[in-house]
């Protein structure tokens, strides 16, 4: 079985690589062969772990994070990023979580392929 780590560092909104990455996550996610999927936020992305985040689609993003940690996608949010940002103490999306860079290095580490997005 593949392990596959994506790195997300551009901003969920104002370019389609965030949404290019949620994409290829659940198509990987739900292949018959079940590669293991995890997902690293970094920088700009970290926002992607936010709840109730409107967006012209509705709850799309959201709703595709959502369905990645329902597959059992680990999805992270770099620590350092966030705090940054902000977003250290705010709740996050069910079944997202900060993650460390030492989290990111094992990740890379143990993965068979690594995309960026």
């Amino acid at each position: 079985m593949q392990t596959i780590l994506i790195i997300i560092h551009a901003p969920p909104y104002g370019s389609e690589r965030c949404l290019s990455g949620l994409r290829l996550g659940l198509a990987l996610a739900d292949r018959d062969d079940k590669p293991t999927v995890r997902i690293f936020l970094m920088s700009d992305a970290t926002v992607l772990g936010l709840p109730n985040q409107i967006d012209s689609g509705g709850n799309g993003l959201q709703g595709m994070v959502e369905t990645l940690v329902a597959l059992g996608v680990d999805i992270r949010l770099c620590r350092t990023c966030a705090l940054a940002r902000g977003l250290g103490d705010l709740p996050l999306i069910d079944g997202t979580a900060i993650g460390t860079l030492a989290e990111l290095a094992e990740a890379t580490l143990a993965a068979d392929k690594v995309v960026t997005f």
